[in-house]
């Protein structure tokens, strides 16, 4: 059993990657370590919470699973105890979990399914939403990586146009507290960049992704993350499937699924793979 700021955690290794999950609250990866870079990749932010009408909810950083659309009362609940660990079914223990949480207040329950690879520096994380109340719920899986300060994000924008070339083939969401001047934004005919500087000013964008995969460079190594996107369905956020959001202290990764209806017992899953390479 280790540690992440007194709170006990358990890990998943191999010979290029190791992680560390919070084992009684979360569920929340708060530790991604490549041999390569020999820190954490994932931001730690132990003092960071959020007011919500059932009291604060601590962050602590790294990934976490919510749900969108963001509100306070039903995106900020806390999640401080109750979670359940188990074994993935066929996959040795140093290689996979399964991490359970009831959410208190909104009637999902919350399932994040890790798997390491044996050989590779690669994650599949399968996040699973069910509604376990007493009425259909509409909701997106909301996939959010917390990283540390330094590095740039990016996500591509470089999609096919149609065949006369007269239709928008691109969509650019902004929050309201984004200025587009912002000095950590770049935009380019390819790809939108973020640079993750210690800046009090908190900036958000987002997009329609059609390429599926975003990165973060950060000191030689690149983090990525890949999703199946579904750009025909609905989506929260103005239509948006992957998003970026900094301040001075972090900066987040973040992909969603289609919006769902989700009857009574229903469940919807959202799958991401990680994968951290050197390189820039």
């Amino acid at each position: 059993m280790t540690h992440f700021y007194s709170l006990p955690t358990a890990r998943l290794e191999n010979d290029t990657l190791t992680l560390d999950y919070l084992a009684d609250r979360g569920p929340r990866i708060v530790r991604l370590i490549p041999r390569r870079l020999g820190q954490n990749l994932l931001a730690e932010t132990p003092d960071a919470q959020l007011p919500s009408p059932y009291g604060p909810l601590r962050l602590w950083g790294g990934h976490r699973l919510w749900h969108a659309p963001e509100t306070a009362a039903r995106t900020y609940i806390p999640d401080d105890g109750g979670l359940t660990v188990a074994p993935l079914p066929g996959v040795p223990s140093s290689l996979g979990v399964v991490l359970r949480y009831q959410e208190a207040h909104s009637g999902i329950h919350k399932e994040l399914r890790l798997r390491l690879a044996p050989d590779a520096a690669r994650v599949e994380l399968v996040h699973r939403l069910t509604n376990v109340g007493l009425w259909p719920i509409e909701l997106a899986p909301w996939a959010i990586t917390q990283l540390k300060i330094g590095g740039t994000a990016v996500l591509p924008t470089a999609t096919r146009a149609d065949a006369e070339g007269l239709l928008p083939n691109r969509l650019v969401a902004m929050w309201p507290y984004s200025r587009w001047n912002d000095p950590r934004l770049r935009l380019t005919d390819n790809a939108i960049e973020v640079d993750a500087r210690p800046l009090a000013q908190a900036f958000k964008i987002g997009i329609m992704s059609h390429d599926g995969w975003m990165e973060y460079h950060y000191e030689g190594v690149v983090f990525r993350k890949r999703w199946t996107p579904q750009p025909e369905r609905p989506h929260a956020d103005l239509g948006c499937n992957a998003e970026a959001y900094t301040n001075d202290k972090h900066i987040e990764l973040e992909t969603l699924g289609p919006l769902v209806r989700l009857e009574v017992g229903e469940m919807v899953e959202h799958v991401e793979v990680w994968e951290v390479e050197e390189g820039d």
